[in-house]
């Protein structure tokens, strides 16, 4: 008995020295926080990322050690869905992306991973397509205002055919620089804290909707409004404008005419809810996962006949993205389409008198 026993114990040893070569082999962070979020083991790069040492901080509560307010508020929200990026607690340029999984009975299983290479190709993307996009904007409107000093002219109706279609195609080109530009700017201030007010949701939804009965014109939609009028949203009002309205837009865009568009705003215990529900002609399932990536179509050039710029739902996701909200698309061909956006409760406040 007592032979087998050394052998268990050495055949244990063994698992746990093999367990801690290999953990300290990662080049990513790896913490375990016990239920009272108290530091009970790490791996070396630990140390090198987070400047743990194994001396002094065992034992110790990791939000002692990690006290960025950011962080603080993520780990405690307990919502680890999305991991976090934040600079490295050792200063520097170093950025680091936290992600926490729940294990066994409430502990916590942090890592850390070094993303300062891909951060800053990202950001070299970002700057690109910002300088790019704001050098097109002089050319484009130059462009724009000799077509429409042509197109005051009387001309052969071959040309202003042509020159039409020439100003249709530079105020589409228009908007797309408009919404790179958008884009690029949620992109680089995603990672900074948002300044949130109070937002009017009945007056932002209501002039949202008069836009939405212009672009319709003589495509006759049927807006229905369902607006709660007990609750508002903090959230940055510009960037609402955008998210909300491209849903509302893509819903007259995509559905035919005399169509039903239903909107919606409500709360409830669990949060503020914005929906966009219309009778168009809906989207398979295989496209709904892609929908909020740049430029994804799901037909080329039905998108192209309506105008959009293939960044709209970038947006929205981008916008969602800095509230700590999440957008939910329900979509059948033939049936139509609901876009619904989930604020956190915390977000939804009482009107102001």
């Amino acid at each position: 008995m007592q032979k087998r026993t050394q052998a268990r114990e050495a055949s244990l040893r063994n698992v746990i020295s093999r367990f801690q070569q290999s953990s300290a082999a990662l080049p990513d962070a790896v913490i375990i926080i016990d239920r009272n979020n108290n530091l009970e083991w790490w791996n070396l790069a630990a140390e090198r990322l987070l400047g743990l040492r194994h001396a002094s901080d065992r034992g110790k509560p990791l939000l002692n050690l990690v006290r960025d307010p950011v962080f603080v508020d993520y780990y405690r929200k307990g919502r680890y869905q999305e991991p976090l990026e934040l600079p490295s607690p050792l200063g520097g340029d170093t950025r680091l992306q936290y992600q926490i999984s729940l294990f066994g009975a409430d502990d916590r299983l942090l890592v850390a991973r070094d993303i300062t290479r891909l951060t800053q190709l990202e950001q070299t993307r970002q700057n690109f397509v910002a300088n790019a996009s704001h050098e097109l904007r002089t050319p484009l409107t130059v462009i724009r205002g000799y077509l429409e000093t042509f197109l005051d002219q009387d001309l052969p109706k071959p040309l202003m055919r042509g020159l039409s279609q020439m100003q249709q195609q530079a105020r589409r080109m228009e908007n797309l620089v408009q919404d790179l530009l958008l884009l690029s700017r949620l992109e680089a201030t995603s990672r900074q804290a948002a300044t949130l007010k109070p937002v009017l949701i009945q007056s932002l939804i209501s002039h949202i909707h008069e836009d939405a009965v212009t672009l319709s014109g003589e495509r006759q939609h049927q807006f229905e409004l369902q607006i709660d009028p007990q609750h508002d949203l903090l959230g940055v009002p510009a960037e609402l404008q955008s998210a909300l309205s491209n849903l509302v837009f893509n819903a007259v865009r995509y559905t035919p005419d005399e169509g039903h568009i239903l909107i919606r705003w409500w709360a409830d215990a669990k949060g503020g809810h914005f929906s966009v529900t219309d009778s168009g002609i809906g989207i398979e399932a295989r496209h709904i996962p892609h929908l909020t990536e740049r430029f994804y179509r799901v037909d080329d050039s039905r998108s192209s006949a309506s105008g959009g710029t293939g960044l709209g739902l970038a947006i929205v996701k981008h916008v969602l993205m800095r509230l700590g909200a999440r957008l939910e698309i329900d979509s059948k061909p033939g049936r139509g389409s609901c876009f619904s956006c989930h604020f956190p409760a915390e977000l939804v406040v009482p009107p102001r008198d």
